[in-house]
C-alpha cells in the first residue's frame, strides 16, 4: 500500500514541482536584460553591468509572488573618491540616512560624473564640493539609454520581437520598470542605478555573531558593502536588498526546512491571503525578513527538522510582528517595514492567524486533499500576548516565541533549559485575561 504523504509535505511537493521552470524563466528574462544592459554600456561606459546576481534565480524560485524583481545597473565611479554627506533621517526610524553624491573640488577622474547630464553645480558656495551626481538626472539618462538599446537590439534582432516594450519607463519614479516575456511568464523588473560603496555595515556585525547562521558568514559578507540607490531627485539612500539576499542563501547551506517553510508561507500568502495577487498585502520581501528573525530567535538545528514546526516558527514572529504593527528591519532595527505602505495591518492578522488556527484548508491544492479539518489550535484570545514585544523589548526573546509556539501545539523541544525558560515566561505572561489556559 502506497505510503500516505502528510498534506505539508503534499504542499511543499507541489511547490517545488514549480522551481525548475521558475529558475528558467528567470535566467531567460535574464538573458533579455543582461543583452539589452550590455548595450547600454557599449552606449554609455559610465553605466557597468552586474552580473553577480546567480542569487537572484535561486530566491525566484522559492517565490510564488510575482512582485517586481530589482535589477542593479552599477556606476563606473570610485566611491571613495567622492564627498558622500549624510543628510539624516528626519526622525528616528523614518529609514536608511540620505545622502548626496559630491564631487570634491580640484578632483581627477572624475569627470564624467561632471557632466551636466548627471551633474548640478553647488550653490553653496563650499570649499570642498564642486556639485553633485543628480539621482533624478541619472535616471533620466539611464532611461534614454535603455530606449536606445531596446531599439537597437530588436533592429539587429538581439532581443525577439514582443520580448519587452519600453511603454513602462517611467522617469519620475525612483526606479525604470521593464515589462520582460519569458515563456507563458512576465516578469517585471525595477532597473536601479547603484553606486557600490565598501564601508562597514552596523548591523551585520550586531545580527551575525549568533549561532542561527553558517560559521563565517559575517566574514563573507562584510566586503560587499552596501549600495546607494536613489531616494528622492537630490539624495541618495543604503540599500541593504543584496545582503539579505546573501543571507538567505547562506540559509540554504543549514540542514532543516527553513527555506521551505518561506515557500509555503509565500505560496500561502500570494494565493488565500492575497487572492492569487490580485489584493494588496504582504511582500516576499517582508516574509523573508520575519524568516531571518526567526533564524535568530531559533538558532538550534531541531527547531528546523520538522516541517510544520519550522512554519510555525516563522508564523508566530510574523503574527507578533502584526499584532504589534512593526517588522524591524534586519539590519536596521529602528525601521519599520510594515509602515509607509497600503497594508491593511488588521486583516492581514486576521488572515495569518487564521491560518495559524487552522491551516488545513489553505494547505489543500487539488480534491484529493478534501477531509475533514481538526480543531482550531488556538482560540481568539492569543493577540493580547502577540502584542507583548510591543510594550517590553525583553519579550522579544527564544522563550517568548516558545510559549507561542505551545500554544499553537507545535512546541517539541526536549531541552530542559529551554522548557524552563519558556515556563518562566509563561508564568509571567498567565495574568492576561485574553490568554487561552
Amino acid at each position: 500500500m502506497a505510503v500516505k504523504v502528510p498534506l505539508w509535505h503534499h504542499y511543499l511537493q507541489a511547490i517545488r514541482s514549480r522551481e525548475v521552470s521558475r529558475v528558467q524563466d528567470f535566467q531567460r528574462a535574464e538573458d533579455v536584460l543582461l543583452t539589452l544592459l550590455e548595450h547600454v554600456h557599449t552606449l554609455d561606459p559610465r553605466f557597468l553591468v552586474d552580473y553577480s546576481h546567480h542569487l537572484e534565480a535561486f530566491q525566484f524560485a522559492l517565490r510564488s509572488s510575482e512582485d517586481p524583481l530589482d535589477m542593479q545597473v552599477l556606476l563606473r565611479v570610485d566611491s571613495s573618491a567622492l564627498l558622500i554627506e549624510e543628510q539624516g533621517a528626519s526622525e528616528p526610524g523614518d529609514g536608511p540616512v540620505l545622502c548626496r553624491l559630491g564631487i570634491p573640488r580640484g578632483a581627477t577622474g572624475l569627470e564624467p560624473w561632471m557632466m551636466e547630464d548627471v551633474f548640478s553645480a553647488s550653490s553653496e558656495g563650499s570649499t570642498r564640493c564642486c556639485g553633485y551626481i543628480m539621482p533624478s538626472k541619472v535616471l533620466r539618462v539611464l532611461r534614454d539609454l535603455l530606449v536606445a538599446a531596446i531599439v537597437y537590439c530588436k533592429h539587429h534582432g538581439l532581443i525577439a520581437p514582443g520580448l519587452l516594450s519600453a511603454a513602462t519607463l517611467k522617469e519620475e519614479q525612483l526606479h525604470l520598470s521593464l515589462l520582460v516575456s519569458s515563456g507563458w511568464r512576465k516578469i517585471r523588473f525595477n532597473i536601479v542605478p547603484a553606486l557600490r560603496r565598501k564601508c562597514d555595515v552596523p548591523g551585520l556585525h550586531e545580527a551575525w555573531l549568533t549561532p542561527g547562521f553558517p560559521e563565517g558568514t559575517l566574514k563573507r559578507m562584510v566586503g560587499h558593502g552596501v549600495d546607494l540607490v536613489p531616494a528622492s531627485a537630490q539624495h541618495w539612500r543604503a540599500c541593504t536588498g543584496y545582503l539579505l539576499t546573501q543571507l538567505l542563501g547562506e540559509l540554504g547551506a543549514l540542514r532543516g526546512h527553513r527555506l521551505d517553510s518561506l515557500s509555503i508561507l509565500d505560496r500561502v500568502n500570494h494565493e488565500h491571503w492575497r487572492d492569487g495577487g490580485r489584493e494588496p498585502g504582504l511582500t516576499f520581501n517582508h516574509l523573508k525578513t520575519v524568516l531571518l528573525w526567526a533564524c535568530a530567535l531559533f538558532p538550534a538545528p531541531e527547531d528546523w527538522t520538522e516541517l510544520q514546526g519550522a512554519v510555525y516558527r516563522v508564523l508566530v514572529v510574523l503574527l507578533c510582528c502584526l499584532a504589534s504593527r512593526t517588522l524591524p528591519h534586519f539590519l536596521h532595527a529602528e525601521r519599520d517595514l510594515l509602515q509607509g505602505g497600503d497594508l491593511d495591518l488588521g486583516a492581514v492578522y486576521q488572515h495569518a492567524e487564521s491560518f495559524a488556527r487552522q491551516p488545513e484548508a489553505a494547505l489543500r491544492i487539488h480534491a484529493t486533499h478534501l477531509g475533514r479539518s481538526p480543531p482550531p489550535r488556538v482560540g481568539h484570545g492569543v493577540k493580547a500576548l502577540l502584542q507583548l514585544p510591543a510594550s517590553d523589548p525583553a519579550y522579544w526573546a527564544t522563550a517568548y516565541f516558545d510559549v507561542l509556539l505551545d500554544k499553537f501545539q507545535v512546541f517539541t523541544i526536549q531541552d530542559e533549559d529551554r522548557v524552563a525558560a519558556m515556563q518562566s515566561i509563561f508564568r509571567k505572561t498567565r495574568s492576561l485575561g485574553s490568554m487561552d489556559t
